[in-house]
Formats: structure tokens, C-alpha cells, sequence
């Protein structure tokens, strides 16, 4: 309607039994404007460092495909979307004056006219989470690269994923997934990530590994230039090179020659892999005893290099061993429980953190979360977890 003289705001606040006395001089006096409609604007309430990202001219993605719940990312941390509803309505005012501003402008006129643009009955609420990170395996997986050789590669039709793609479709920032890709031994051929398939990288591996005892070189000291002329005849240099890189930790000495110090557990581990994956269940000291003879010269299998991996069943007569891996089980924390609990009714704390250690966030236990999805029990003086539901 039409403008109000400062008569009518006075009128109005003796009406209200308010006192003019204990207000600021100015009075804002609003409308709404032609195009105030809702759900016209989203608010965001972001944290200071968010602010901070945006207000440095770099952006924040939206990330997610029609079925999954958006998160949101930026350059190196991945969070949940949530609306909050409010009970106040929340009113845009452009260039609204704050009383801290009308304090220090003490000239300004004393009724202001403000139009109001839109508004809202709630906010989108960020939470720090998980960066959702399985996807990223399962879609490498689809189609693993068994090398050059391979007569899927030359078909046109398998799966193919750019770093722009995984982008697109991983629900994680960028460096959150270009430190997953390490973390998995991804490669880039062709411009393309790849996982390599696993007989193929253990061809690679023991390619890698005779050469070494051949050589008598020192696992903490293995020549990269050497690799790649001895081993460049039998497979690509790069994907020698990428099997250092996997299974060693580069570095250069005085002289500027590049040498790979082996990881020794990680060699055990896929070693272990190998000698499981062909069998349900293995009789523990017999694994032992062929595990200990299948690895590299001067390298010591130990149970704790398995972490993850596989799970030594102690009540079976003889024991036993049997692959079980961490990335095979679901990412949700419930749905992990549940598939723990289907596969062993009951576990000690340290037989099952391997498999809910990534599920803690930032500053979580394992305790913690065994409290909200397990119960404890006391067998034979040992305390250990089952399930909070019963299993179907």
C-alpha cells in the first residue's frame, strides 16, 4: 500500500504499547514486491571455511545422480544435504540495513522503505561426511584392464571413465577421489583410469619380484632403470613402472638414479590373496606354511598383514582362514553391520575393526560405533559383539 509517514509509525507503536524511547530512530516499513513468491530462492547456510571458498572465487559442486541423496563438495571435503525447516519465516531484503549499520549512520533518514524479494520457510543444512568412494571401485571394476594383449581391449564397448567422468558421478571432492585412486592402484591408460585385473598384476608383480631375487638386489633398493630394460620385452614399461609404484615407494638417490623401497606387507598381502582367492576355506598352518614359501626371499608373512582381507575362523577344528574383503562389504553403516553379523554371529573387537574402520567419521571410535550398532557379551571371559536386530 502506500508509504507510511513517521505520524503512522508512531501511532502504531502507542498502539502496541511499545515506547518509542528504547527503539532506534528508524523504522524500516516493509512490502512485498511484484515478484515475491516462494521457493524462488534456496538458502544455504554454509560454515566460515565455505564462506571463505566461496568468497575466493572458487565453487562449490552439487553431486549425486537421480537415485542418490546430493552432497555437496568442494576443492577437498564432501558434505550431506539436509533441509532444515524454521519456524520463523525467513524474509529477503536487498540492501537491508542491520542496526549495527543504522547506529553507525546516524543521518539516515528515519523511516526506511524496504521491498521485500522473497522468502523461505527453510534452509539447506550442510553436514560433513563420508566421501561415498565405493562406486568409484565398483565402476573400475566393471571393466579391469588384463593388458595389452587382451582381446576385450579392443573391442570399442567396455566402460571407459576420465577424471572428468568420475567426477561427474563419485559423490566426493576431487581430491578426495584422486586419493582414492591411489589408495585402489588405479592407473591412467590412454587418458583412462583402469584397475588392473588381478592376475594380470600379479603376472606384474612376479615379473617385479624374480627379477629382484635374481638380481640379489635389496628390497629397499630397486632400480627403476634397470626394471624397464629387463622387463620392457615382456610388458609395457609403464605398467612395470606402475607396479613399483603400487608396491614400493619411490625415491632417488645422490646420484639421481630413481630406486623403489618394496612394501613388504603389501607384497605378503596380495601374495595371500592369490593362495585364498582358490579356495572357500584353507586349514590355517598349512596356508601358513605355503604363504611363507610363495613370497619373495627374505620377506616374513605375518597373520596381521591380512587386516581386511581375510578372517581366521578359531572355532573350527582345525582352524581355518578364508578371504573376506573389506571392499566387497556394503558402504551404509547399517547394511555393514548386517552382513558382519550374516557372516559370523559373533565377533571380537579385534577380529571386526578392520571391517567398520572406515566407517568411523572424523573424530569416531570404533568403540563408538560398536555401542550404537552392536550389543557386548562375555563369552569364555572374552567380551564380544552380535547383532542389535535379529538376523534374517
Amino acid at each position: 500500500g502506500a508509504m507510511r509517514s513517521r505520524a503512522e509509525v508512531d501511532a502504531t507503536l502507542r498502539t502496541a504499547k511499545l515506547n518509542p524511547a528504547e527503539l532506534l530512530p528508524v523504522a524500516h516499513c516493509l512490502s512485498f514486491g511484484p515478484q515475491a513468491g516462494a521457493g524462488e530462492c534456496c538458502l544455504l547456510q554454509l560454515e566460515p571455511g565455505l564462506c571463505a571458498e566461496l568468497e575466493a572465487g572458487r565453487s562449490l559442486v552439487i553431486r549425486g545422480e537421480k537415485d542418490e541423496q546430493a552432497v555437496l563438495c568442494s576443492k577437498d571435503k564432501t558434505y550431506d544435504m539436509k533441509i532444515a525447516d524454521t519456524s520463523n519465516m525467513l524474509l529477503f531484503i536487498p540492501g537491508c540495513k542491520t542496526p549495527e549499520q543504522l547506529k553507525a549512520d546516524q543521518a539516515s533518514c528515519n523511516v526506511i522503505h524496504s521491498q521485500i524479494a522473497g522468502f523461505s520457510n527453510n534452509y539447506w543444512e550442510l553436514r560433513r561426511c563420508r566421501p561415498k568412494l565405493k562406486k568409484l571401485r565398483k565402476l573400475l571394476m566393471e571393466d579391469p584392464y588384463e593388458g595389452p594383449d587382451s582381446r576385450k581391449d579392443q573391442t570399442l564397448t567396455f566402460s571407459k571413465y576420465t577424471t572428468e567422468d568420475l567426477l561427474s558421478l563419485i559423490q566426493a571432492s576431487e581430491e578426495e577421489i584422486l586419493h582414492q585412486l591411489q589408495v585402489i592402484d588405479a592407473c591412467k591408460i590412454e587418458g583412462f583410469w583402469r584397475i588392473l585385473e588381478f592376475d594380470y598384476e600379479m603376472k606384474l608383480l612376479n615379473h617385479v619380484t624374480q627379477l629382484i631375487d635374481s638380481e640379489s638386489w635389496s628390497l629397499s633398493k630397486v632400480p627403476l632403470r634397470t626394471c624397464l630394460e629387463e622387463l620392457g620385452s615382456l610388458e609395457p614399461r609403464e605398467m612395470i613402472e606402475h607396479t613399483l609404484l603400487s608396491y614400493g615407494r619411490k625415491y632417488i638417490d645422490d646420484a639421481g638414479e630413481v630406486y623403489f623401497e618394496m612394501h613388504e606387507d603389501k607384497i605378503c598381502r596380495a601374495i595371500a590373496q592369490m593362495l585364498l582367492q582358490n579356495a572357500v576355506k584353507f586349514n590355517l598352518s598349512e596356508f601358513h606354511e605355503v604363504w611363507q614359501q610363495s613370497v619373495p626371499e627374505g620377506m616374513t608373512t605375518r597373520l596381521d598383514q591380512l587386516k581386511g582381507l581375510a578372517l581366521v575362523d578359531k572355532s573350527s577344528r582345525p582352524e581355518t582362514i578364508f578371504l573376506l574383503k573389506v571392499e566387497d562389504l556394503p558402504e551404509d553403516n547399517q547394511e555393514r553391520f548386517n552382513s558382519l553379523f550374516s557372516i559370523r554371529e559373533k565377533w571380537t573387537e579385534e577380529d571386526i575393526t578392520p571391517y567398520i574402520q572406515d566407517l568411523c567419521a572424523e573424530k569416531q571410535t570404533v568403540g563408538a560405533l560398536l555401542t550404537k550398532y552392536a550389543r557386548s557379551s562375555m563369552q569364555n571371559g572374552v567380551k564380544v559383539y552380535n547383532s542389535r536386530r535379529p538376523i534374517s
